[in-house]
């Protein structure tokens, strides 16, 4: 029972105050002048006042209100490390036991996993910790627990200004022995040119530092593999070489350190996306045609294209005694083009060339070996390819594997996609190649040629190659079979893709990985990891995902497109996953490159105590107790924490189901005894 004494004044106050002063003004003549009555007169204006003021006994049916403590469970990456996940799991399990058996006491329990985004990641306790407390009224909150290796991620820069009006303790699942050897990235570009070095720093730290030097291996993008030694802590140099457009991958691995915590964080990964300054390109041109001027300003008129145009406008066999002086055209230095720069053009395109003795074979030869060391030759043939002084009767052939029969093809035709083309990156989902029939204009010829390797991925006339790709060795070589690709530059019958479909076979002659036929990739993709092989076969292997933490998941891919397989792998940890199918490799950084969680796991306390501090909490670690510290409640004010113990706060909150009243002066007995009062004082004065 709660009984309260209540008043609901029937008058204002100030009208209660007047109306008590004049009485008592009116007693104190009353006494002054010896009048009779005047203690029925006082005590009738002390019945009239009290039933004004309107007194009542109140009595409240409460129900007390649960304390909630709030047990937030760091089962984050780095939890996974020694036997932290076993002391997690037994510390929770006694904990909600123990908060079982203190009186009106609930608990909530709050799991944090790591998170994978590059802005997020790490372990994040107090934001969930003020996402639960936004359910929980805070005259309730008794306290929260953390149950952690300390780790955490989101710690607040000012522990005064936390807001939480009830303590916050710490359990620490790691051990205070814990030693750790781990890669920190100081410094990695993110872009690089091609062609160009760029300096990755990195240094090796140890917790529980082991005398002596430690073993490096540094695994660079193109396959090789370096060993070195380092000192902990030294700063360390390492120039890379960004080989080729897309991301060039350098992985540091450190030699594991016996007894440490975790190895997943003795090797870090060093992303550079290789980017191309300029493109430098050498068009030679034989005789004048109209497509010619199509390809110079295709070329042209792209900013990052470097041009050298080399173009025949005067063959040796035309003589018409027009004198040397009066010509305007320069020496153009052959020797310096094909001889001492050739290889630093990266891609030679040949325009209808004929040999008119402008060009030595030596030179031809070169640009054959050109190909074979990696280099990357268009050819756009016309009526000289088939003929007797045609580019195949060079030492050029050494590269060509399409074979002219010497024939030339007249009439309209619209390209077409292969069956093999609908796969290659060049020709897939080529803009107009929809449905059976192109929606592009015709071509008008066409040099008949046989194909002995290679890929045929568009065809002409009667199904003949028209653009057959292939590999020389280390280079590249792609044959178009027509010189009519200016016609749709020109928008005849609506023009075609012509822009597009040289963009895609320059990059693909440079080796971009976009157009890549063979090419195993992934990506994050929100929570998940959008992985992708494309392929020129019928089948694409099972891929094998190897997790941060060293486990492996196989994934079967399924044909989105033709030459295009997909799948996708829900995201469970941060961290660099390796993807394998047996002939080709691949590595997704998911989250940042060098997760928070991996970057230093040995276990603290000194992150949480300023918040457990000005909280009024503690910090315990398991590794001392056989079971938990002890727990138990105290009232507001009084010391939360001390050595082996510490308690919730006691709120005492209720809630009112009921309230009975009892008026003190608005009963009929109240109304009886001032009537009483007021009769008395009258007979008094009436005598």
């Amino acid at each position: 029972m709660n009984w309260d004494f209540n008043i609901a004044p029937l008058l204002p106050w100030p009208a209660l105050a007047a109306l008590a002063a004049a009485g008592l003004v009116f007693i104190a003549v009353s006494v002054l002048t010896r009048g009779r009555g005047w203690i029925l007169r006082g005590l009738a204006l002390a019945l009239l006042l009290a039933a004004l003021v309107n007194p009542s006994l109140r009595n409240e049916d409460r129900e007390l209100l649960s304390d909630i403590a709030i047990a937030v469970v760091d089962q984050s990456r780095s939890q996974s490390f020694g036997d932290r996940a076993a002391r997690t799991e037994r510390a929770l399990g006694d904990l909600k036991q123990v908060v079982g058996r203190l009186s009106n006491t609930e608990l909530r329990v709050v799991t944090v996993t790591s998170n994978v985004s590059a802005e997020n990641d790490g372990t994040r306790l107090f934001t969930a910790l003020n996402e639960a407390l936004s359910e929980v009224p805070p005259e309730r909150f008794a306290g929260a627990v953390f149950i952690t290796d300390g780790q955490v991620h989101d710690v607040p820069k000012d522990a005064d200004k936390l807001g939480l009006n009830a303590p916050l303790h710490g359990l620490i699942t790691g051990s205070r022995k814990e030693i750790d050897r781990r890669i920190v990235i100081e410094q990695s570009p993110r872009f690089g040119i091609v062609g160009k070095e760029q300096t990755v720093r990195f240094r090796v730290e140890e917790t529980g530092n082991q005398p002596g030097p430690i073993g490096v291996t540094i695994r660079l993008n193109n396959g090789e593999e370096r060993n070195i030694e380092v000192q902990s802590g030294q700063s360390v140099s390492l120039p890379v070489l960004v080989d080729h457009g897309g991301q060039n991958i350098t992985e540091i691995i450190a030699d594991p350190l016996p007894g440490e915590i975790t190895e997943q964080n003795n090797r870090a990964i060093s992303i550079i996306e290789g980017i191309r300054d300029r493109l430098r390109v050498l068009l030679v041109s034989g005789e004048p045609h109209p497509g010619e001027r199509t390809w110079r300003n295709l070329l042209k008129a792209d900013a990052s294209v470097d041009l050298v145009h080399f173009t025949i406008l005067r063959p040796p066999e035309k003589q018409d005694g027009t004198p040397i002086k009066e010509l305007s055209l320069i020496a153009f230095p052959t020797r310096e083009l094909f001889v001492e720069k050739l290889d630093e053009f990266d891609l030679i395109i040949f325009d209808r060339y004929q040999r008119h003795g402008i060009l030595p074979m030596m030179y031809l030869a070169n640009i054959a070996d050109y190909v074979k060391r990696g280099g990357a030759v268009l050819i756009a043939a016309g009526p000289d390819f088939a003929a007797e002084d045609g580019l195949y009767n060079t030492p050029l052939n050494a590269v060509l594997q399409v074979v002219p029969s010497g024939q030339v093809l007249e009439g309209g035709f619209k390209p077409q996609v292969t069956d093999r083309g609908q796969r290659h990156p060049v020709t897939r989902g080529l803009p107009g190649a929809e449905g059976k029939t192109p929606k592009w204009g015709r071509w008008f010829r066409l040099v008949d040629a046989q194909a002995e390797s290679g890929e045929v991925v568009m065809s002409g006339l009667d199904n003949k190659p028209l653009l057959v790709l292939s590999r020389e060795e280390q280079g590249r070589l792609a044959l178009l079979l027509s010189d009519h690709g200016w016609l749709w530059a020109r928008g005849y019958e609506g023009g075609g893709p012509q822009t597009e479909l040289l963009r895609r076979l320059a990059h693909w002659l440079m080796k971009e990985p976009d157009l890549e036929e063979e090419y195993l990739s992934g990506k994050q993709d929100n929570d998940n990891i959008v992985i992708e092989r494309r392929t020129m076969a019928d089948t694409a292997a099972p891929v094998t995902v190897t997790l941060p933490s060293g486990a492996t998941r196989q994934i079967e891919l399924k044909q989105v497109t033709p030459g295009v397989w997909r799948a996708g792998l829900p995201v469970t940890e941060p961290g660099i996953h390796r993807l394998a199918d047996g002939k080709l490799t691949a590595a997704v950084a998911i989250g940042s490159a060098d997760p928070k969680e991996t970057a230093d796991p040995v276990a603290t306390e000194a992150k949480l105590a300023p918040a457990a501090k000005a909280s009024g909490g503690g910090l315990f670690w398991l590794e001392d107790y056989s079971n938990l510290p002890r727990i138990g409640k105290a009232d507001a004010g009084r010391q939360m924490a001390g050595s082996g113990w510490l308690d919730f706060k006691a709120n005492n909150a209720h809630r009112v189901r009921a309230v009975h009243e009892l008026p003190l002066f608005s009963t009929l007995g109240s109304l009886a005894l001032l009537l009483m009062g007021f009769a008395a004082m009258w007979y008094r004065e009436g005598r």
